[in-house]
């Protein structure tokens, strides 16, 4: 028997299911636009994404702030939460910079889809070590979705979606 409330278990099944569909649609994007990016914008957001994951491991909230899209749109979506605008996300990193948050990307399982001239996205698993300040930190692994926006200042994160379900079938995948 389940001893949590049934709006406990609701909320997360309505989380797994929304975390569903954007696992989906980034499937169905990558497959209609082809599903790679050309050599040169994959090369740009690989080392955009390296650049912001060495801000996050050196807890550098001005850098990782500075990569924020400046938008009351740009969105971070995790534990549950919703996170809108850059100053909030950056608040929230803030907070995790406080205890261990440290990144390890699995870069040879790096994806880009390009959308647009100015907006990629990319798919990544990574290794979560997190912990709140004075707490033994934990190991986690997440599938990270990222929307890059690009602008007269350079690229810019415009949303975070980590995926809990790093197992995804590719396309014609059986079982």
């Amino acid at each position: 028997m389940d001893n949590q409330p049934s709006t406990v278990r609701h909320s997360e099944r309505l989380r797994r299911r929304l975390l569903g569909v954007t696992v989906v649609l980034a499937v169905v994007i990558t497959a209609l636009l082809g599903g790679h990016a050309s050599a040169a914008d994959e090369s740009e957001a690989r080392a955009f994404f390296t650049k912001f994951i060495a801000a996050q491991n050196a807890h550098d909230v001005d850098a990782v702030k500075s990569m924020l899209w400046d938008s009351p749109g740009m969105l971070w979506f995790g534990r549950n939460v919703e996170t809108r605008g850059r100053d909030a996300v950056a608040d929230r990193f803030a907070e995790y910079y406080r205890g261990t948050w440290q990144l390890e990307p699995d870069m040879s399982q790096f994806h880009v889809t390009v959308m647009s001239d100015d907006v990629v996205q990319i798919l990544v698993p990574i290794i979560f070590t997190r912990g709140l300040p004075g707490q033994p930190s934990r190991d986690n692994k997440f599938l990270i979705s990222q929307t890059f926006v690009h602008d007269a200042s350079g690229w810019h994160v415009a949303s975070i979606l980590p995926i809990a379900n790093t197992q995804l079938k590719q396309q014609g995948a059986t079982g």
